[in-house]
This record gives C-alpha cells, sequence and structure tokens, in this order.
C-alpha cells in the first residue's frame, strides 16, 4: 500500500490545502479529465441563452416559424453535449472524492501504527476516530466537488461577462454590482465562521468519545444501572452541539440573506436600466432576456462562492486535525540509520535482522511518564541473562506494568539504556524487537474474523497442524474443538462471542505460534479459571525453558519457582530474590504472600 508523508512547515497554501499536495499529485489525470469535461460543459450552458435570444428575436418577436426545426435540433445536439460531460465530469469527480478519502484514511491508520503508547493513553477512541474518519470525509468532498463546482462556475461566469460586455456594459456593470459586495461581506465573516466551526469539531469529538464509550461498556453501565446518568451527560454535550451549532448556522444564514438581499438589488437594476433601454430601442427585448437569465444564472455562483469560502472555513478545522494527527511524532522512534538497515513497520528489512538471544539488562534507568511529573524508576539497574524468568509482583496500581513496557520499548528510559544482548535497544529497530517477543495481555484482545485468521497473527505461514498443535500445548484445542466451526469460527468484535478466559487461551497459542525469544505475560492468567490455569501451567514452564520470560503475576502461587522475583510498591523495586528467600525476609513480598494465601483459604471454606 501507498504511503504519503504530510507537507511539513508552516506555508501550506489557500487555506492548508498545499498539504493535500502528496495525496493530489497521484491523480493528476483524473484532475485533469474532469476540469476538461466541466470547461467544455459550462462553455456549452454560457451559450444556451443566445438560443433563448434567437428565438425571441427571430420566432416570437419576427412572427415567423422558418428554421425552427433545424435550431431545435441543434439545440437539442447543445443539450446532449452538456449532458455527456456533465456526467463525466461530475463521474470523475466522484473517484478523485473516493481516492482521496481511501488515501487520507489509509495514511492516518498506518501513521497511528507507528505511534507509541502514550498518544493512545492521551487521546480517547473518540477522537481518533472523527480524525480519521469525519475529518478525512469533509475534506475529500470539499476538494473533489468543490473543484468541479469552482471550475463550472468560473468558466461561466467569465463566458457570460465576456457575451454581456459584449452586448451592452453599462447593462453589464449594473449585473456586477454584487462582486465587489459578496467579497467584502465573505471577508468579513471568515474569522468568525472559522472560530465556531472548530469549536463544533471539537464538541463533536467529545460526543463520539461518549458513544464509544457507551457501546463498549454497555455491560458495566447496565450492571450498575448507570444509564439514566449517562443520557444525561450525552444530552448536556449534544446539546451544547446544539446550541453551537445555532451559532454557526446563525452566522452562514446571516451571510447567505446579506448576499441574496444584493443578488435581488443587482436583478432590480438590470430589469429597471434593461426596460428603459429596450423601450428606448437601444436593445432588443431577446438581449434583455439573455441579461435576465444571465443575471439569474450569476446569482448561483456567486451563492456558490459564499457556500465555498464556508466550505474552505470548515475544512481548514479538518484539515488541521489530520494534520496534526499525521505530523505527531512517535513517542519513541527509530534513527535514520536504524531504518536504513532494519526497516520499518511497511518495509522490514528481515535479510539485515540478527537472531535475539535473550540477554536484557537496565543500565542505570531513570524512567518518568511522558504526562507524569514524577520519576517511576531512578538509577535503576538489572541484569537479566537469556533464559531467566522474572516475575514482578505487587499491589494493583503499584507499577508492575512499567519494566516491560521499558523492554518492550512501548515507552524510552528517560535516562540511562536497556540493553538487548549487549546493546542498547535503541541500536536496533522497534519492529526487530517486537517480532522478537510473545506478549499475552492481561485483557485478551482478538481481532476481528476467525480463530485461524487470529492465530495466524503469531505465524502468518503456520498450516493447520501447526495451529492444533500450539492450541493443545495450552490446553485450548477444547474451546475450538467444542464450536461449530472450528478454525473457521468467526470470534466476532474483540472476541465477544468467546469467554474472557477462552480470549486469554487462544492468546496463549497465537503467542506461542511466534516462538519469541523473549515471553512477557502481563498477569496473562488472572482472567482464566483455577482449573484452566493449572491445565497451562505446566505447558508455560516448558515453554519458557531457555526463553528469557517477565511475569506480572497476579496470584503468586503461580511463580514460586521464578528465578528472580521483584517486588514492586508505588512505582519502586523495594525487594528482589528468589521465593525462599523473599519469604525469609518477611517484608513486602511476604505479607502479600499470607495475605493472598488467607484469601484462597476462606475462598475455599
Amino acid at each position: 500500500m501507498k504511503k504519503f508523508n504530510a507537507v511539513h512547515g508552516k506555508k501550506h497554501g489557500f487555506f492548508g490545502l498545499g498539504k493535500l499536495k502528496p495525496y493530489i499529485k497521484n491523480y493528476k489525470f483524473l484532475f485533469v479529465s474532469m476540469i476538461v469535461c466541466t470547461v467544455l460543459s459550462s462553455i456549452v450552458n454560457t451559450v444556451l441563452p443566445l438560443f433563448q435570444k434567437y428565438a425571441i428575436d427571430n420566432f416570437i418577436g419576427g412572427g415567423t416559424l422558418d428554421g425552427l426545426g433545424i435550431f431545435a435540433a441543434v439545440y437539442a445536439a447543445f443539450i446532449a453535449v452538456c449532458t455527456v460531460f456533465d456526467f463525466f465530469g461530475g463521474y470523475n469527480c466522484c473517484l478523485i472524492e473516493m481516492y482521496l478519502l481511501r488515501d487520507m484514511r489509509s495514511t492516518a491508520f498506518n501513521h497511528l501504527q507507528t505511534l507509541s503508547v502514550d498518544y493512545f493513553n492521551v487521546n480517547g477512541v473518540g477522537k481518533i476516530h472523527a480524525r480519521v474518519m469525519s475529518d478525512t470525509s469533509a475534506v475529500s468532498s470539499v476538494v473533489a466537488w468543490d473543484t468541479f463546482s469552482g471550475v463550472a462556475n468560473m468558466v461561466y461566469v467569465i463566458g457570460a461577462i465576456a457575451v454581456m460586455f459584449a452586448l451592452d456594459a453599462l447593462l453589464t456593470l449594473c449585473v456586477l454590482a454584487i462582486v465587489p459586495v459578496t467579497a467584502l461581506v465573505s471577508v468579513y465573516f471568515e474569522r468568525k465562521q472559522t472560530k465556531l466551526n472548530r469549536s463544533v469539531r471539537e464538541i463533536n469529538s467529545r460526543i463520539t468519545g461518549a458513544f464509544n464509550e457507551g457501546i463498549t461498556g454497555v455491560a458495566t453501565t447496565k450492571t450498575l444501572a448507570a444509564e439514566e446518568k449517562l443520557d444525561k451527560d450525552f444530552f448536556v454535550r449534544t446539546d451544547e452541539m446544539r446550541k453551537r451549532s445555532n451559532r454557526l448556522g446563525h452566522t452562514r444564514s446571516l451571510l447567505w440573506a446579506i448576499i441574496y438581499f444584493f443578488s435581488s438589488v443587482a436583478l432590480a437594476l438590470v430589469l429597471w436600466y434593461g426596460g428603459i433601454i429596450t423601450i428606448e430601442g437601444a436593445i432588443k427585448i431577446g438581449t434583455l432576456s439573455v441579461f435576465m437569465t444571465y443575471a439569474q444564472g450569476l446569482i448561483e455562483p456567486v451563492q456558490w462562492a459564499v457556500d465555498a469560502v464556508s466550505d474552505l472555513i470548515s475544512v481548514k478545522v479538518n484539515l488541521e486535525r489530520f494534520s496534526a494527527l499525521t505530523e505527531t511524532e512517535s513517542g519513541v522512534a527509530d534513527t535514520p540509520e536504524v531504518l536504513e538497515k532494519y526497516g520499518d513497520a511497511f518495509n522490514e528489512k528481515r535479510e539485515n535482522w540478527e537472531a535475539l538471544k535473550g540477554d536484557v539488562e537496565f543500565d542505570n534507568v531513570t524512567f518518568r511518564y511522558p504526562d507524569g511529573e514524577e520519576n517511576v524508576l531512578e538509577h535503576f539497574n538489572l541484569k537479566v541473562p537469556r533464559g531467566t524468568n522474572v516475575a514482578i509482583v505487587g499491589a494493583t496500581g503499584a507499577g508492575k506494568s512499567t519494566l516491560v513496557n521499558l523492554v518492550c520499548r512501548f515507552y524510552e528510559p528517560t535516562e540511562g539504556r536497556i540493553l538487548i544482548d549487549g546493546r542498547d535497544a535503541r541500536e536496533r529497530s522497534v519492529q526487530w524487537l517486537h517480532s522478537n517477543i510473545g506478549y499475552v495481555l492481561q485483557t485478551p484482545h482478538l481481532f476481528s474474523g476467525t480463530i485461524r485468521e487470529n492465530l495466524l497473527y503469531g505465524k502468518p505461514s503456520a498450516t493447520d497442524g501447526e495451529l492444533w498443535a500450539a492450541l493443545k500445548r495450552v490446553n485450548a484445542d477444547k474451546v475450538v474443538e467444542k464450536t461449530d466451526k472450528g478454525l473457521d469460527t468467526v470470534v466476532g468484535e474483540g472476541g465477544n462471542t468467546l469467554s474472557t478466559g477462552e480470549k486469554q487461551l487462544l492468546s496463549f497459542a497465537r503467542a506461542i505460534l511466534a516462538d519469541p525469544a523473549v515471553f512477557i505475560l502481563d498477569e496473562a492468567t488472572s482472567s482464566i479459571d483455577t482449573l484452566s490455569e493449572r491445565a497451562i501451567q505446566d505447558a508455560v514452564e516448558k515453554l519458557m525453558e531457555g526463553r528469557t520470560s517477565f511475569v506480572i503475576a497476579h496470584r503468586l502461587s503461580t511463580i514460586r519457582s521464578a528465578d528472580v522475583i521483584l517486588v514492586v510498591d508505588d512505582g519502586k523495586i523495594v525487594e528482589s530474590g528468589k521465593h525462599s528467600e523473599l519469604l525469609k525476609k518477611r517484608g513486602c513480598y511476604y505479607n502479600l504472600y499470607v495475605r493472598q494465601f488467607r484469601e484462597e483459604l476462606m475462598n475455599k471454606s
């Protein structure tokens, strides 16, 4: 898929549309074809009133029907030609809109894949969704259809003015009296509409976010009986949208009314002055009818110009929001030298990828989250030789995920280095690292599609035999066997047709297929019932043999055999050692273990 680079810098042309140059240049032929067809159609439309003049002056004024058949045939031919050009011009316009929409959305989606985790922590799904879907739709529509209408109206206006000047200059000036007034009024209203448009778009993003939360959190809403509160909150947002949109509509309506008033004045001038000179015999009635047709015909381009300015003001906001997304730089980015050697997520140079052995070292690491104010780690040092099983424990919210986030390069250290096989992780690509890490999350996620398609994310070339072997290793084969279509069973959006435990088992199988050098399990068995946990525990331990692994543990009974246990409290490593060593210290780990052991006994009783 072709990727596009946003045009950076301060100068981006009229209304910032220069940022669309990378997208537009690929469809030059369509634009040229659309413009040619539109120009020819508009020329024909400009000529048509002259047929009216001829008919009035010769057939009606002359009191004869001689030549009417030929006249009608020529007129019909012009109409047919105009219709053909209109069709092809409009069709090309549709193609341009759809191609631009596809390319912009692809660019936004691809760019999102390159951004680090911190971007998604501070930008909600609704906000991102609005930029990828709504803003791109608005921009592509305006670029395509306003270009189409703009060319048509410009050619018509130029042609009509040329014909009118040839017929009567003074009467033409009466028709054109509206132009400077329209320009001044449009400029006056531009800034006000821009501000109101930004306001409307912002509240629209918040509504989209609230709608998304209402759908994804529907189960929680019902169990808390919170429907009324959510409904009130949503109404407040939508009512605010109504108020802001009303103010915008009021401004636009006022602009329209002013333009229409001056258009009517221009038309009245034509009637008044044209009527006088027609009576005096300076022009024929057919000529006056042409001027009336052109005067009325020019109202539409004037109204279009007002709408176009309004559209450009609106799309300027859409384009700003879209560009803000595509120009956002990732908090974790490879250097040009690394990209040159290893490639990126969309252009992997696997021939240069070294095998990852599994030595991990924290070298004097200090870390603070991008949106945080305090250091989570300070001058932290830890060596994890290949094949070591590291368990990370602590109370909920203690900061257990910080270490694995750094190992995975979801974030970069504020100070210090993370060494992978003795080299700074930044010396090799993020894609290389992620391809060598198996990560099973606490909250499992499956993609829409079948079980087979989800498993193949771990190894795209895997055969059905390999898929079943991976499933059996974690006791997930029973999950698939009880479904109607086996591996071809559709799991639904986010895997919602399966239980949390079933999704987790499939996530294990998917990770196993990737055969990674480093395994990270983020409380990965916390959503699985005790029976299932016992069934996969042996398989997971065997799987980790010879591999470096980091296990964020929810149940301390599952990590007793870990080589190193790190105890996290308030974002700091407060204890480290083996299970037996930490119990003897009777410190933080001991208290956690005893508390959990008592809770399990109470639950059994």
